[in-house]
């Protein structure tokens, strides 16, 4: 059997490397690119994020990669986001960085990234999730622990509730709370994401990896 293709995003994000090897010890043949023809042409495209929003959004634009997930999804091929791979998915943050005071995400999901309303900021370490029935992300892992660190977060899932025969198919949004609940991991179709860290999870996390990597 060959193994699952997948593209990491290299858009300047930070030290990827960990979630590279954790992909290949989960049975993906792993790439660390930006080309249009191979990110297109991939099982799967995982998106990282490190630090900052806007800074990853400056990254994502430069490396075309709007374009590319928007490509990638319209076909219905898999997209995995971690951490501010997730919040870029959503329609913006308000994490303030520079004169802009809010900055533009992906638009793939309603709702925008606020600050942790807790009495510790960042949120850093590890936490219960709370997945929702029939995941597919957490298979097995629904009881474990996972890691984070962030101080910004989606408060709200702002997708009304899809009814009758679509329901079936509605998204799976998983929750954690650090002060108050926000969204640790959301399973759409072929866009999927997480909060936390899968890769600094230890098993929990690779165990998440390998229920992607198996699906695609």
């Amino acid at each position: 059997m060959t193994a699952p293709q997948v593209v990491v995003l290299d858009y300047g994000s930070g030290n990827v490397h960990s979630v590279v090897r954790a992909l290949e010890h989960v049975g993906a043949d792993v790439e660390l690119a930006a080309d249009r023809d191979r990110v297109l042409a991939a099982d799967g495209l995982l998106v990282p994020g490190v630090g900052n929003f806007h800074a990853c959004m400056a990254g994502l634009r430069a490396a075309d990669g709007p374009w590319l997930i928007d490509t990638r999804l319209a076909g219905g091929r898999p997209v995995l986001g971690i951490c501010v791979g997730l919040q870029v998915m959503f329609d913006g943050s308000a994490e303030p960085s520079g004169p802009s005071p809010e900055e533009e995400g992906l638009h793939q999901w309603p709702g925008t990234v606020r600050r942790l309303t807790a009495p510790v900021v960042p949120h850093m370490g590890w936490s219960s999730v709370h997945p929702a029935d029939g995941t597919r992300l957490l298979a097995g892992v629904e009881d474990e622990r996972f890691y984070f660190v962030h101080s910004y977060a989606v408060p709200t899932w702002d997708l009304p509730p899809a009814q009758g025969a679509l329901s079936a198919a509605a998204p799976r949004v998983t929750w954690s709370e650090h002060g108050s609940p926000f969204v640790a991991a959301v399973e759409n179709g072929p866009l999927s994401a997480t909060q936390f860290h899968p890769e600094k999870s230890g098993d929990a996390g690779l165990h998440l990896l390998k229920n992607w990597v198996m699906s695609l």
